[in-house]
């Protein structure tokens, strides 16, 4: 039976998913709650990949020499989870385009990085750089 929310839990708990997508950055308190929201899930992959880092090492240590046989579909959850257990923070995803992920409209994003003459790479949208002619992509 799970135990019911404290009114203290359910006031910290996250309002908006853990992404920018339509978040008005002129808007200070829902960029902050955005912000927020990234990092918490970001916690929450890696302390997961931490309890099942413990079940591991529980399974290893009960199995013996067998633990290759007995513990393989816990190992390959933890491979899994380890390749999201990170947490690095909001800034990239608020600051840049994600290729692959959709935007508001349903369709995928797809960025093009140009190099500007100064040497440094622009990011921009595949969309436009085919209406700019750059087909260096």
């Amino acid at each position: 039976m799970p135990t019911p929310e404290s009114e203290a839990f359910l006031a910290k708990k996250p309002t908006v998913p853990p992404t920018f997508d339509g978040v008005d950055y002129n808007d200070t308190p829902r960029l902050k709650a955005a912000q927020d929201a990234v990092l918490k899930e970001q916690w929450v992959k890696s302390m997961m990949a931490r309890l099942i880092r413990e079940q591991l090492a529980k399974c290893y240590y009960r199995e013996g020499v067998n633990h290759l046989e007995k513990c393989g579909q816990l190992r390959e959850r933890y491979f899994q989870a380890l390749k999201e257990a990170k947490v690095r923070g909001y800034l990239f995803e608020q600051q840049n385009y994600i290729p692959g992920q959709q935007d508001p409209a349903g369709q995928d994003q797809v960025s093009v990085g140009l190099k500007q003459p100064g040497g440094q790479i622009a990011i921009i949208p595949a969309e436009v750089a085919k209406k700019r002619g750059d087909d260096r992509f």
